[in-house]
């Protein structure tokens, strides 16, 4: 059993933030502009840096709140939130349900950097903007941060506790099933404990 609370302790989570967050009754994102060399959408959000207090995760030296995550949530819940809960009434067995939405964003979106796929050094998606993508063409394409920032709106949405976790130059999402037996690690985040499993098959 592996213990890592040192490294929960800079995990967001992210289920409890949302709820809360100021941006819920906000619109969704369209409409981009450039300024200062970086884009911006039109909720103020830096698409293209994650550091800073108007950054698509708000990195600072306080904190980190994956705010990119919030367009898709609250009264804007739309086409990623729309996902998880289908895949809920789908799967009522909760491993199942997990398993489901992991399984649909790992067969749908293809790992593209941000270079290849619109030649920015980064540029990061909402889960909405991804979910769209994946409906219309049956796949959609993303990095680390657009693929974890979809799973932790669908996992909302499908009713799970998910926190996203940044590690140097990456970053990955952990859900909180107490009961899944296939985890690789054990976490403990303020005595409450959490498995592990990798994102592959």
């Amino acid at each position: 059993m592996k213990r890592a609370g040192v490294l929960l302790g800079l995990i967001v989570i992210l289920l409890a933030a949302v709820v809360t967050a100021g941006y819920a009754s906000a619109f969704s994102s369209e409409g981009f502009y450039e300024k200062g060399g970086n884009i911006f959408d039109n909720w103020e959000i830096c698409r293209t840096r994650a550091f800073g207090v108007d950054g698509f995760y708000q990195i600072t030296e306080i904190g980190f709140r994956p705010v990119i995550a919030f367009e898709s949530l609250g009264e804007q819940a739309n086409m990623a939130y729309s996902l998880g809960e289908q895949i809920a009434d789908e799967y009522p067995d909760p491993l199942q349900r997990a398993e489901a939405v992991f399984h649909f964003v790992r067969d749908r979106v293809e790992y593209t950097t941000d270079i290849d796929q619109n030649g920015s050094e980064e540029f990061a998606l909402n889960a909405d903007e991804l979910a769209i993508a994946i409906m219309e063409n049956g796949i959609g394409y993303g990095d680390c941060e657009d693929m974890v920032v979809l799973l932790a709106v669908m996992y909302k949405a499908a009713g799970f506790r998910s926190a996203i976790v940044l590690v140097p130059d990456h970053t990955a999402i952990l859900v909180y099933l107490p009961d899944y037996n296939k985890a690789t690690a054990i976490f403990e985040l303020k005595d409450e404990p959490g498995r592990q499993r990798p994102f592959s098959n």
